[in-house]
């Protein structure tokens, strides 16, 4: 009985030791992430066996939910409204331009590359990789040096997309399994994206407005203590989550568009009352890494192939560049900003989510589509952890 500690004492064990080098390995190259995706590898069925099948899908979606919720609600939370509101067409673009693009056109290099891909599967793959991950790009987003408007722009693409992506890979894996189309359908569609986002930010919207008034109701009355203040915007952004999901909206968008109004209303207090949340959602993604390392990147790397990895650098480079660099001709943003916020879309816990609702639904290709996502998220966790300062210098320089 007692071996069933073992796994948790482990993580808690990782947890520890990182927290006391975290600052000087944010200053280096390496990320949290990566260290805790190889130490989830090498404690795996391939390496030392600590963590075995009971490790599975569900225990991992569930903290990559609770995860994307915290980070998405604190870092919107966080997110400076005046810079954002002089320079809103940044995200705008991003998400109604960029956003669909990069869809279509990680759908038609899927088409091209996978035979044995439908064309429901290849829409699915890349509607599973047009979403980008706030917490991989935390080292972009929170650094100053860089123009605040791209910083910005990053963050709200990347807190509304995983949202908007959501109700689109629902209806593909409807149409994969049914296997039928139409113009029914494609209303359906609509209305579908409609409900998702709608709902999203009615849950959002009115539980941060509650909170808001209710915690300073409660502060007025001195009724809160200083350790149980720093417990209100996690559980706050958890509800928003699960309510939002429960009644079939975007969780997503419930937690990033709550956690906006809650940064609003809370203004200059606000970054003292995420600080829980933020410290929260830290620990939960490393250990998310880990199982990430130790039960996925097992399980599927004996199907690897050249053309997943060929998928995999295009949708880190093409598949996302492109269309950002196209959908911001005709503006003040010049080539270099750009190519910056192209390349600055890491894949991450919200396209890690997506593959275990896609294994779910056992579709034909699920274990290969997996592999690709799996793939890129690697090659993301790698490649836009080396080049986040390089790249930053690049971009400020004269």
């Amino acid at each position: 009985m007692s071996d069933t500690y073992i796994p948790l004492a482990t993580l808690a064990g990782l947890v520890f030791f990182y927290s006391l080098i975290a600052k000087r390995v944010e200053q280096s190259f390496i990320s949290g992430p990566m260290i805790f995706t190889a130490a989830g590898f090498a404690l795996g069925g391939w390496g030392l066996g600590v963590f075995g099948e009971e490790a599975g899908r569900n225990e991992l979606r569930l903290l990559a939910d609770l995860t994307l919720a915290l980070v998405l609600f604190s870092d919107a939370a966080n997110a400076n409204l005046s810079v954002l509101r002089k320079n809103y067409q940044l995200p705008l673009r991003m998400l109604l331009m960029s956003l669909p693009v990069s869809i279509f056109l990680g759908f038609v290099v899927a088409v091209l590359i996978f035979d044995s891909f439908t064309i429901y599967e290849a829409a699915i793959l890349a509607t599973m990789l047009a979403a980008t991950d706030a917490a991989l790009g935390k080292s972009v987003i929170t650094n100053e040096k860089i123009p605040a408007r791209i910083r910005e722009g990053l963050n709200v693409e990347s807190g509304f997309n995983d949202g908007l992506c959501v109700p689109i890979l629902l209806l593909l894996i409807a149409l994969a399994l049914n296997d039928a189309g139409g113009e029914q359908q494609e209303v359906s569609a609509l209305l579908l994206v409609a409900e998702e986002l709608g709902r999203g930010l009615v849950v959002g919207l009115g539980f941060a407005f509650t909170a808001a008034n209710l915690l300073k109701l409660s502060k007025a009355r001195d009724w809160v203590s200083d350790v149980w203040l720093q417990t209100t915007v996690a559980a706050l952004a958890i509800s928003c989550f699960a309510v939002a999901q429960h009644f079939h909206g975007s969780g997503y968008i419930a937690s990033f568009s709550g956690g906006l109004l809650f940064g609003y209303l809370a203004k200059d207090k606000t970054h003292h009352l995420v600080m829980g949340a933020e410290a929260a959602s830290e620990v939960l993604a490393l250990m998310t890494w880990v199982l990430f390392g130790a039960v996925v990147i097992v399980g599927l790397w004996d199907l690897m192939s050249w053309s997943v990895f060929l998928y995999a650098m295009l949708s880190l480079t093409v598949i996302r560049m492109l269309p950002i660099y196209v959908s911001f001709m005709g503006t003040d943003v010049n080539a270099k900003s750009r190519l910056f916020m192209g390349w600055f879309g890491p894949r991450g816990l919200a396209s890690l989510v997506f593959v275990i609702i896609v294994m779910d639904a056992q579709l034909a290709n699920a274990k290969m589509m997996a592999l690709v996502v799996v793939t890129t998220v690697c090659l993301s966790l790698l490649l836009h952890a080396i080049t986040a300062k390089p790249l930053t210098q690049w971009l400020i320089k004269k």
